[in-house]
């Protein structure tokens, strides 16, 4: 519990908010401290709020202009009212195989593939169980790389790494029960998909007002194309996880690492201490 009184100086250098889903990464815990006047490491309220939900962030890049994968969203209750219309729409603007998401989550839990009317709508009935909103993507056939980010109003991108899952695709059970994937770092990639990587993951950070940290993650095709899959605001953060590791192969040891972190949230602290609120 975090108590920190007007007439006390706070016992907290900076918090490390190293939280996963809602109410951790979703900005609710990230305004709790801006409240309290903390530095902390990571995104703020806004990035973090945009960056969980899958459907503002999306509708967020595709203004910029960042390359993504076609998509709809449905909300339960539209669905709900005309089902037969939902799975027209996906068919019409999207075809098979698409993925069926809920919009407000992590680790993807609820996340179904369908290749058929018959399991987009079990996809639809799975998805809806975790959000009331939900969101269909496109499929494509594609490798899956990832960009560590690192910054505030500068950002820069480590090397990139490549998951290779061994399932259809990076399912809960494969991230976390079956071990089932590899990691590949640094990716094989040549070396101009890697120029246009960063500097995508740099405008993916940028277009959500992102601080501290991101990890990027993309789809690469067979025929070169670059599709912005997501940013996670906080990603996976043991010595084992992938941002670490990305940062490891580009010379950044972990406890270089969360200094430089550490340092990047007294940055923004500090800058917001000058701003004025009132005239």
């Amino acid at each position: 519990t975090l108590s920190v009184s007007e007439n006390e100086d706070s016992t907290f250098d900076v918090i490390l908010p190293l939280l996963h889903g809602p109410n951790g990464e979703d900005g609710t815990v990230q305004g709790m401290l801006e409240l309290l006047n903390l530095p902390y490491v990571g995104n703020g309220v806004l990035a973090s709020a945009a960056g969980m939900d899958k459907v503002i962030m999306k509708n967020l890049y595709a203004q910029a202009g960042i390359p993504q994968v076609n998509y709809v969203w449905y909300l339960k209750k539209t669905w709900e009212n005309d089902p037969e219309a939902a799975y027209l729409k996906v068919e019409k603007e999207l075809g098979y195989p698409c993925f069926v998401k809920p919009a407000n989550l992590g680790s993807s839990v609820g996340i179904s593939k369908a290749e058929s009317r018959e399991e987009l709508i079990l996809a639809f009935k799975e998805a809806f169980q975790f959000d009331r909103k939900i969101i269909i993507e496109q499929g494509v056939k594609a490798r899956e790389i990832e960009l560590g980010v690192l910054g505030n109003d500068e950002p820069e991108c480590s090397v990139a790494g490549e998951i290779l899952p061994k399932k259809d695709f990076y399912d809960y059970k494969a991230k976390y029960e079956d071990g089932d994937t590899a990691l590949i770092i640094p990716a094989e990639i040549p070396a101009d998909v890697y120029e246009d990587m960063k500097r995508i993951a740099v405008d993916s950070f940028k277009a959500l007002d992102c601080s501290g940290l991101v990890r990027a993650d993309f789809f690469l095709t067979e025929d070169g194309t670059i599709y912005m899959n997501e940013v996670n605001t906080m990603p996976g953060f043991t010595p084992f996880s992938m941002f670490p590791l990305l940062w490891k192969h580009s010379g950044v040891e972990y406890p270089e690492l969360i200094e430089r972190l550490v340092k990047l949230a007294q940055e923004r602290h500090a800058e917001k201490q000058n701003i004025k609120h009132t005239m």
